[in-house]
């Protein structure tokens, strides 16, 4: 039985992960840094901006400018306005599930809310999300589910967490959570999804119409 469910936000509620992918390539480009969308999904996907910039400074040697951050963000933001979309057939899940659910996402406060905003998501959403900003450790240690879990009152054992990235199906199973993971986003297109042994979820999904088919998950009768 399952007493909560806790959505991932990029990549999951919303198409958003290649729009934000592309935009740092470029940005970094623009440093000498020449990265692709393989390396950004092997090394950042589900990862906070601090541990992007630990990834960056390892690799490459880089300590990224103080503004690059801010710079960043803005446009992205930008490109969100134009091209931001609610991951198709999200809105009719969230309408139809019969249990209580939540948000849990890397990205900060501020990013998540105004993407949900766009997405048209933020006021279903209400004080349901949770953000790394709130732990110590990010995903892919279990410390955002737990606290989310905690916070809504869930046990972990009776908690599904829906996710699209390796690190965050690591930081699922690590919390002792049913893992689903979303393979439809746009930036998992043609891409190899095999997990390692590490991160393999208990089911995969590329539709969200295909969401309540194996009955585990209680659908408001219509």
């Amino acid at each position: 039985m399952t007493d909560l469910v806790i959505f991932d936000c990029d990549g999951v509620l919303i198409d958003s992960e290649i729009i934000s992918a592309q935009m740092l390539i470029d940005e970094l480009a623009t440093l000498q840094v020449n990265i692709d969308l393989d390396y950004v999904a092997r090394h950042f996907l589900g990862r906070s901006y601090p541990t992007v910039m630990k990834q960056i400074r390892s690799e490459f040697g880089l300590d990224l400018p103080e503004e690059f951050e801010a710079q960043y963000r803005a446009r992205l933001l930008d490109a969100f306005e134009r091209d931001l979309r609610v991951t198709q057939g999200v809105a009719d899940v969230l309408e139809a599930l019969d249990v209580p659910w939540c948000v849990a996402t890397s990205s900060s406060l501020p990013r998540a809310e105004r993407s949900l905003e766009i997405a048209g998501l933020r006021d279903r959403v209400g004080d349901r999300l949770f953000t790394a900003s709130e732990v110590a450790h990010g995903k892919p240690a279990p410390d955002l589910f737990l606290h989310a879990a905690e916070k809504m009152g869930a046990a972990p054992a009776r908690t599904l967490v829906i996710e699209d990235s390796l690190n965050g199906i690591r930081a699922g199973l690590a919390a002792g959570m049913e893992v689903w993971r979303f393979t439809g986003g746009s930036h998992l297109a043609g891409r190899d999804l095999t997990p390692p042994e590490d991160a393999r979820p208990h089911r995969e999904f590329a539709h969200f119409t295909e969401f309540f088919q194996n009955g585990l998950i209680r659908e408001k009768e219509s």
